[in-house]
């Protein structure tokens, strides 16, 4: 991938697949596989964490957005991620905010500090 930089990954629902879709994000690799993955009612869990766990061993992605709802499905592989490349970004949804308590990138880093490290 000489001269070339890396691909940003989706998991989520209809609308933000489709708007990142719709921004350019959109690609398949040479085994002609997408880097993002709409999930619907009928998704199972098992396909979400396969794929998620296959764009982690992807060398041509350098960041995976999934919405944070459906990390919450598949937490523990989240969580076992520990590279800091693909670096994992949960996002809200139309119909899921943002709960930070949840993130578990952002549960790391405010472990890594303390309150004496920002006086």
């Amino acid at each position: 991938m000489a001269g070339r930089g890396k691909l940003i990954a989706v998991i989520g629902d209809e609308d933000t697949c489709t708007g990142f879709l719709l921004g350019g994000i959109g690609e398949l690799n040479k085994n002609r596989k997408p880097n993002f993955l709409v999930v619907e009612k009928d998704t199972s869990v098992t396909e979400i964490e396969e794929t998620f766990k296959s764009f982690l061993a992807r060398n041509d992605i350098g960041i995976i957005l999934i919405n944070q709802f459906i990390a919450e499905m598949i937490r523990h592989a989240i969580d076992a991620h520990v590279q800091s490349i693909p670096a994992v970004l949960e996002i809200p949804s139309k119909e899921h905010p943002y709960d930070a308590s949840k993130d578990s990138i952002l549960r790391r880093a405010k472990g890594m500090f303390s309150a004496e490290d920002f006086r």
